[in-house]
C-alpha cells in the first residue's frame, strides 16, 4: 500500500508539475479584486496575473501551454464581461473548454486512438506501438471512457451553475471543488489503469523496448 501510494504521488507530480496555479490562482485573484476594489480592477488583476505566471515559464524553460492558455482564457473572458457586463463570463472559457474535451474524447474513442494513449505518451514519451497493443490498448480505452463520462458530468454540473449560480458559487465549484475532484479522478485514472494493465498480461513498457521474450512482469510502475 505505501508503494502505491508513493507511486500515485510520483504519477500525480508528473502529470501537474505545478501547472496547477496557472488555473487557479486567476480566478481567485479576480473574485479577490471584484469583491473589494471593482470590475476594472479585477479583469487588469487577473490578466497581470496570467503574464506573471507565463514569463516564470519563460524564464525557468519550462513548458508554457497552460499558462497561454490560461492567458487566452482570461483575455476572452474579460472581453465578454466587458461586453455583456456579466462577471460570472469569467469562467465562460472553462466551460468550453469542458465541452471541447467531450467532442474530443469521444472522437478519440471512435477512431479507436484513445485519449489517455496521448496523454500518457506526451508526458512520457513512450514509445507508441505499445500503447496499441491487444494486451495494453484495453487499459487505456477503458480509462478514457471513464475521463468521457466524469467530462460530461463536469460540464452539466457547470452549464447548470453558469445559468443559475453567483459569481461565488462558480469560484466554489471550480476551486474548491474542481481541482480536488480532478486530483481524484487522476487517482482512480492510475489505479485502475495500472490494475487492468497487469491483469491484461502484456509486457512493461521496459519490456516492449528491450524485446524481452514472455513470460512478462508487465507494467509495474507509470500507467
Amino acid at each position: 500500500m505505501k508503494k502505491l501510494l508513493l507511486d500515485i504521488i510520483s504519477e500525480l507530480k508528473l502529470v501537474l508539475a505545478g501547472k496547477s496555479l496557472d488555473i487557479l490562482l486567476p480566478p481567485i485573484l479576480f473574485l479577490l479584486l471584484n469583491n473589494l476594489w471593482s470590475l476594472p480592477a479585477a479583469i487588469i488583476g487577473s490578466t497581470i496575473l496570467g503574464f506573471v505566471f507565463l514569463a516564470k515559464r519563460i524564464l525557468h524553460k519550462e513548458n508554457i501551454l497552460y499558462a497561454v492558455g490560461g492567458i487566452i482564457g482570461i483575455i476572452l473572458a474579460n472581453i465578454s464581461i466587458y461586453i455583456n457586463n456579466n462577471t460570472a463570463n469569467f469562467f465562460l472559457p472553462d466551460l468550453i473548454s469542458t465541452f471541447s474535451l467531450i467532442i474530443l474524447t469521444m472522437i478519440t474513442l471512435i477512431i479507436k486512438k484513445p485519449l489517455a494513449i496521448w496523454v500518457s505518451h506526451i508526458t512520457r514519451g513512450w514509445d507508441l506501438k505499445w500503447f496499441y497493443r491487444k494486451d495494453v490498448l484495453p487499459a487505456y480505452r477503458e480509462v478514457t471512457i471513464f475521463w468521457l463520462l466524469f467530462f460530461i458530468l463536469r460540464f452539466s454540473m457547470e452549464l447548470y451553475l453558469y445559468l443559475n449560480s453567483t459569481l461565488e458559487e462558480l469560484v466554489l465549484f471550480n476551486v474548491i471543488l474542481g481541482f480536488p475532484v480532478f486530483i481524484g479522478v487522476l487517482t482512480f485514472s492510475y489505479i485502475y489503469g495500472i490494475t487492468r494493465l497487469r491483469n491484461l498480461g502484456g509486457p512493461g513498457i521496459d519490456e516492449f523496448k528491450n524485446q524481452s521474450p514472455p513470460p512478462w512482469k508487465g507494467q509495474r510502475k507509470g500507467f
